[in-house]
């Protein structure tokens, strides 16, 4: 087995700082989310999703896939969705295996409602803190490193 690729004193400064924004950026998140509007970061994901189609509709399989989710969580999160009456699910009447998750009228008044405060700590907590230059930077970082599959192949 090849000898470990350990990271370089400034590759080790650098994720370590990546790791404490992935963990407390979306902490924030979550609790202004949750104190703000009842609800969770990936169920606000779900519903700001749905309010951008132009049916507000979309297969649960696409809608996970926007979502970062997991198909799985997804199911239990428009579950929890459903019963407060902010999405329902249906069959897709020409493929009768896809479900369809489909944001009603007060699902669209609650992202509505909740997107504001989102917004607004989304800027206090990002983009306040940059400047232009910043903001082109992380999108350019950001679309590197989605740019493919993110896995970890086993090593040889």
């Amino acid at each position: 087995m090849d000898e470990p690729r350990w990271l370089t004193e400034e590759q080790q400064h650098a994720w370590r700082q990546v790791v404490e924004v992935l963990v407390k950026v979306p902490a924030a998140l979550e609790a202004q989310l949750q104190r703000d509007a009842g609800l969770t970061h990936v169920a606000y994901l779900v519903l700001m999703t749905l309010s951008e189609q132009p049916d507000r509709r979309l297969p649960m399989s696409k809608l996970a896939k926007r979502a970062s989710s997991s198909l799985s969580r997804l199911s239990h999160v428009a579950a929890r969705l459903e019963e407060r009456g902010w999405v329902r699910r249906e069959r897709d009447p020409e493929d009768g295996r896809v479900q369809i998750a489909v944001l009603t009228d007060d699902g669209w008044a609650k992202v509505v409602a909740a997107a504001p405060g989102h917004a607004e700590a989304v800027q206090q907590l990002v983009f306040d803190r940059l400047t232009g230059t910043q903001v082109r930077q992380l999108t350019k970082v950001a679309e590197a490193l989605l740019e493919t599959p993110l896995e970890v192949r086993p090593r040889v």
